[in-house]
């Protein structure tokens, strides 16, 4: 069983008893809050492991207590959920922005939530301010302003495409496997985007440009940054 603890902040009544059945059924313990104001108090108090924060909540609403959360060095690494039923892109990236480490939208499959979660408490703990600026050779990536920069000329990508690339620069060399990336990635439900992911690496490829070959395919495995890759353009 799980020792890993949540803090729900979602101010539905129905949706917060359904999660809170299901995530400690699989064996978290939960705390449901159901306003801003409550969530930034039990996050300083009780030091969860990850937050799912509803994006519409009264007093404080979601983008500011995700705002909060990574301003403040007590709560900064706490990994951040965000549920919503805003499903726009843009809103996805206003989150990202925030420093949500994934974004998941109403309605939703309980399932595929659960998986989700999985992956967040997988990965290691988010990173300080201070590791929220990347970069190898030209390419350097801003993951609080959602900025990329390619020999010093912005480039813009998809919240996923940004997630990928983001991998693949804090782990240079590391081989990800389809699943790996996936649960790094965001946008759609775990299934789908897994389907899709080879898709989105071809994107990403095409806008790195001359950087592209250093984003590399393992064959029966998946992908991996080799940082010594040539830059020339390949057919």
């Amino acid at each position: 069983m799980s020792n890993s603890r949540i803090l729900l902040v979602e101010d539905d009544p129905a949706i917060s008893e359904i999660l809170q059945h299901n995530l400690e059924r699989e064996g978290y313990e939960v705390i449901p809050v159901a306003d801003g104001q409550s969530a930034l108090h039990r996050a300083r108090s009780w030091s969860p492991d990850l937050l799912i924060l509803d994006l519409m909540i009264p007093v404080i609403d979601g983008l500011e207590v995700c705002r909060q959360l990574r301003s403040d060095p007590r709560t900064q690494e706490i990994r951040v959920l965000m549920l919503t039923a805003k499903g726009e892109e843009t809103d996805e990236v206003v989150g990202f922005n925030m420093g949500a480490d994934d974004y998941v939208t109403k309605p939703f499959r309980v399932k595929p939530l659960m998986e989700r979660v999985k992956a967040q408490l997988r990965r290691p703990a988010a990173t300080s301010a201070k590791g929220d600026i990347v970069a190898h050779g030209g390419i350097e990536m801003n993951r609080i302003d959602h900025v990329v920069t390619l020999d010093g000329q912005e480039v813009l990508l998809t919240p996923t495409e940004f997630r990928l690339l983001w991998t693949f620069l804090r782990q240079q060399g590391r081989t990800f496997s389809r699943h790996e990336l996936m649960d790094c990635s965001r946008g759609e439900d775990a299934n789908s985007l897994e389907r899709t992911i080879d898709v989105h690496i071809r994107s990403l490829r095409k806008k790195l440009g001359d950087y592209a070959p250093c984003v590399e395919t393992v064959r029966g495995i998946g992908y991996r940054f080799r940082p010594n890759a040539t830059t020339a353009v390949t057919s």
